[in-house]
């Protein structure tokens, strides 16, 4: 989904796909970066981390927010955007913990760029190169996923209580990993 962040005069696609091969994914990152577009920056991620697209769109405004104060950690938008998704300050830790790996199945994606039709072209050459139609259901959550994100982002039980509202499991540890997600700024 094309999302338009007006405050930084951006816009970002968040999308996921479904059956990825990790050697075809890994190899169109690297062949991207080095031969891309300096004005698109793309991150691919394991989706089984990936808290629906809030997640991804909230690590997006963090790591835009950071460049616009000069306070990233990275030279990149797209590796700024892994280390807030992660919630983790290295960025070798970042992509350990939500970066896409031999076994990853289900891939999330970001596009960065000013220009909406850039991001298009990106995602039509990416959807070539996977062989797949985007399929944005890798973001939703899942028992098995909600597990995962609990173990990996180190979420208890006892704080999902103290934030869920209406009985809502799921959306108390969405918003447990935004808020971890956040808590990165205050770190830096």
């Amino acid at each position: 989904m094309l999302h338009r962040i007006e405050e930084f005069g951006a816009y970002a696609e968040i999308t996921g796909f479904k059956g990825v091969k990790f050697s075809d994914a890994e190899a169109f990152l690297k062949e991207n970066r080095k031969n891309g577009c300096s004005d698109v920056e793309m991150q691919f991620f394991d989706a089984e981390l990936i808290a629906t697209s809030r997640h991804l769109y909230f690590a997006v405004l963090n790591a835009l927010q950071a460049f616009q104060n000069r306070t990233n950690l990275s030279k990149s938008l797209a590796v700024e955007t892994m280390l807030y998704a992660s919630a983790q300050r290295q960025i070798q830790r970042a992509i350990q913990r939500s970066g896409i790996k031999p076994q990853t199945q289900n891939m999330a994606v970001t596009i960065l760029s000013r220009d909406p039709a850039e991001i298009e072209l990106l995602a039509r050459q990416i959807r070539f190169c996977i062989g797949a139609e985007p399929d944005e259901t890798v973001l939703e959550m899942t028992a098995k996923k909600i597990e995962k994100i609990k173990e990996t982002f180190q979420i208890k039980d006892e704080e999902i209580k103290s934030v869920m509202k209406d009985n809502d499991f799921e959306a108390a540890v969405v918003n447990l990993v935004i808020e971890r997600v956040a808590l990165l700024a205050v770190q830096l």
